[in-house]
């Protein structure tokens, strides 16, 4: 049932993103309009993931989570209808407030399963995420015709009637972890200190941010090398897609070998395989280079999430939070990079921070994941 709320989050924001030319252009708005609808939506969720931190405990998770993804829809409904740039303002930062409410429950009810499972599960369910976002960037392409509102409506109508359907099952995750807790198996144990919430949460800012470079920037990358239009837009496709395919072996490789071994190789390969695409200065590493890097970082952000739900909700709120903001202000920071020296040289960025992820992935991890 959580995988159908971690593919229906992906699925909408996948939509959300791809159609947002059309948003734009139904409102009659420019750049910076759109840059402020995108700052509406951001402030949104930030403020949403505090709020939902605060209200998520174990009895309120079932209505968190359906009364936030009948939000969710709700708002993308609205910004389907928004044809000014104060509607979509509002709806802008509606939906970036329901995304962060859900996004919390989702995590903590994720965190509160696997500990009744006693083996991991948050990577599988990443995993759903990620193949929900490539069925709704799909879907959105085979409607690329269709008016955007009539996408929006039709995507938060199924959205909010599944969400009403699951409601029985919901509900049973109020006391999803009790089994282990009389067991006294796959507890996990307290967050030691504020100290290892921040260096969680700054290693997931470093690895989104990774993920927002690759959203903005490879393209742009395979461009700069020559690469044709096609090759170019191949290129987040494959890191997303090696991305699902690590997340889908992830809880695996982490019951075997431990959170913290698995982290620090995966952040090592993408190191080095980000690095390879940059300096190879050719399409096929470049294109080679972007995968690696995805399926390298593919269990970086579950494991992070796992250990900061050591500490409750509030404590993944703040990781999920600030990882947030490294997603947001990646790109941005890339692009002042590049301006001033050139675009290889900042995209060396994200696989130094991988590298310090690497390094630090033992002491963020131990003794915090089961």
């Amino acid at each position: 049932m959580l995988t159908g709320y971690f593919l229906g989050l992906g699925a909408i924001m996948a939509v959300w993103g791809a159609r947002m030319p059309a948003v734009q252009q139904a409102a009659h708005l420019g750049t910076a309009g759109l840059a402020l609808v995108l700052l509406a939506a951001a402030v949104g969720m930030v403020a949403g993931l505090q709020l939902g931190g605060r209200y998520a405990r174990p009895v309120r998770l079932p209505a968190q989570l359906t009364s936030g993804s009948i939000a969710l829809a709700g708002c993308l409904v609205l910004v389907g209808q928004g044809e000014s740039l104060s509607a979509l303002l509002a709806a802008a930062l509606a939906f970036g407030l329901a995304h962060g409410v859900l996004d919390v429950a989702a995590n903590t009810a994720a965190v509160r399963c696997q500990n009744a499972f006693g083996r991991p599960i948050m990577s599988g369910l990443h995993a759903a995420y990620s193949l929900g976002a490539l069925a709704g960037a799909a879907l959105a392409a085979l409607t690329a015709q269709a008016p955007h509102s009539t996408l929006f409506t039709a995507t938060g109508a199924l959205m909010a009637g599944a969400a009403v359907a699951a409601v029985p099952v919901t509900r049973s995750l109020s006391g999803a972890d009790r089994p282990a807790m009389r067991a006294g198996a796959g507890k996990l144990p307290l967050l030691s200190s504020p100290g290892k919430l921040w260096l969680l949460a700054a290693l997931a800012a470093a690895s989104l941010l990774g993920e927002g470079a690759a959203a903005d920037w490879a393209a742009v990358h395979l461009h700069t090398l020559g690469a044709p239009t096609a090759a170019s837009a191949t290129a987040f496709a494959l890191y997303s897609a090696a991305m699902a395919a690590g997340r889908l072996t992830g809880d695996r490789l982490t019951a075997a070998f431990g959170a913290p071994t698995v982290v620090r190789a995966g952040a090592l390969l993408a190191t080095a395989g980000l690095t390879l695409g940059v300096i190879g200065n050719s399409t096929p590493l470049a294109l080679t280079g972007w995968a690696v890097f995805g399926l390298g970082l593919s269990t970086t952000v579950p494991s992070l999430i796992t250990a900061a739900g050591a500490g409750g909700a509030q404590a993944v709120a703040t990781v999920t939070a600030t990882g947030y903001l490294g997603l947001l202000a990646g790109p941005a920071l890339i692009g002042a990079l590049a301006s001033a020296t050139t675009l290889p040289t900042a995209l060396l960025l994200p696989a130094l921070l991988a590298a310090a992820v690497a390094a630090l992935a033992h002491r963020a991890l131990e003794n915090t994941t089961p």
